[in-house]
């Protein structure tokens, strides 16, 4: 099954508020547990008599106030990077909180306040989206707000608007969606592109003219927290022409249509991995504007997180737990070896047996395993629906996994419709 769901619980306090305490602020205090990525809390006021009890609302961490709505709203949000407005997201502290309340009309018969609070915890879990994108800030047509509104409809998770050489798209993320916005930016040269991820102003001079300017920018990103990707190194128009071996985290093997570009990567990729060397690969679909066939998360690119925060999602990125499906609602591909999963590395001596899950399977697709010994399994789906295949990964020192398609609206090729970052073996 593919964890997405986070796990949470839900606390209920009742305070009886008298006419006594009418314009005096009340805590109903309560303990934040540990590893909290965010919070929601609500409440419902019970007059006791035939007046109307007013109550505003907001909440105190163990430090300072960090919301306030009065009596504007009855519930609202606050998580690590994101709040309902009125509220200051950031850390949730494990201590004594309370959510605090003005009395600020109280019957004389006094009223009772219900407040309920739950708590979502920090589920590691699997997060879908897009790791690049372009808007009006660069040569896109989509607006910011356009790009995360069809992000949403699409049901992910987080999104990067890599727009080239310029970072202001950074500093006007919509504020309300529900998407975690990874900031980003395209390095943009005559001879390659790269993004930059995770910080909002990774250089401050793109221009280069030399591979030691593009070390230099490259290390200045580096400075300031960026992940490095290379992006579609091997595309027909504008690959990566610089050195190979330059300061980078991941590779883009899968960027838009699964075309011969891609497919160079891909095969590219393969030889890294022969060699011994550990990469990390994502997808992103590069989309500028309307277009029949680059669309948003087309691919998407799926992350093993520990949260839904930016440090969440690149952390599992780091760690290999990323698996990329043609779409959304595209197949989905996981390896697992007892407690390891793609992009862990099981120690000497305990590489047992591979189990390959794949989802959300069509009748034809072609799924494939894949190891340092060449193509091990090649299953043809039957029916619509899941697959499980297992596989000895004695003697190999990498297994990954693919799913190929045909998509009747585009041709009678066989394309990528998934494929797994690898399980490796010391």
């Amino acid at each position: 099954m593919i964890q997405t769901d986070r796990v949470s619980h839900t606390a209920t306090f009742t305070r009886t508020v008298e006419h006594s305490e009418q314009s005096s602020y009340i805590e109903v205090p309560f303990e934040m547990p540990q590893h909290v990525e965010e919070i929601q809390v609500s409440y419902e006021v019970e007059s006791s008599g035939g007046d109307i009890a007013v109550i505003d609302l907001g909440i105190r961490d163990l430090n300072r106030i960090r919301g306030w709505s009065g009596g504007a709203r009855k519930f609202f949000n606050m998580g690590l990077e994101k709040a309902t407005p009125g509220y200051l997201p950031g850390p949730l502290d494990a201590g004594e909180w309370a959510v605090v309340h003005n009395a600020y009309k109280i019957p004389q018969e006094g009223c009772k306040v219900t407040v309920t609070i739950t708590f979502f915890l920090m589920t590691p879990r699997w997060l879908k989206g897009d790791l690049h994108m372009h808007s009006l800030h660069s040569d896109g047509t989509y607006t910011l707000e356009e790009n995360a509104s069809i992000m949403e409809e699409l049901g992910c998770d987080f999104m990067t608007m890599t727009d080239h050489n310029t970072i202001s798209q950074n500093l006007a993320y919509p504020r309300t969606t529900s998407l975690v916005m990874i900031p980003g930016m395209e390095f943009t040269t005559n001879f390659g592109h790269s993004n930059f991820l995770g910080v909002t102003d990774p250089l401050d001079d793109f221009r280069v003219s030399s591979q030691a300017d593009v070390n230099h920018r490259l290390a200045t990103a580096r400075e300031r927290g960026a992940r490095i990707v290379l992006n579609h190194p091997h595309c027909d128009y504008c690959p990566w022409e610089w050195d190979f071996d330059v300061d980078h985290d991941w590779v883009e093997i899968w960027n838009g249509p699964w075309t011969e570009r891609n497919a160079r990567t891909l095969a590219w990729w393969q030889q890294q991995l022969l060699s011994g060397r550990k990469l990390n690969v994502i997808g992103g679909s590069d989309v500028h504007r309307p277009d029949p066939y680059v669309k948003h998360a087309m691919p998407c690119t799926w992350v093993y997180a520990s949260s839904k925060t930016v440090n969440g999602i690149l952390a599992g990125i780091d760690e290999g737990h990323v698996t990329i499906s043609y779409a959304p609602d595209g197949p989905f591909v996981q390896l697992e070896c007892g407690p390891y999963k793609m992009g862990n590395s099981v120690p000497a001596g305990e590489a047992g047996v591979v189990k390959l899950q794949a989802q959300h399977l069509l009748a034809g697709d072609e799924v494939k395993l894949i190891s340092s010994k060449g193509l091990e399994q090649h299953v043809t789906v039957n029916n619509d629906g899941a697959l499980e295949l297992t596989l000895d990964a004695a003697g190999r020192r990498f297994v990954r996994a693919e799913v190929w398609r045909t998509f009747p609206n585009v041709d009678t090729t066989m394309r990528m419709a998934a494929l797994s970052n690898p399980i490796y073996f010391d």
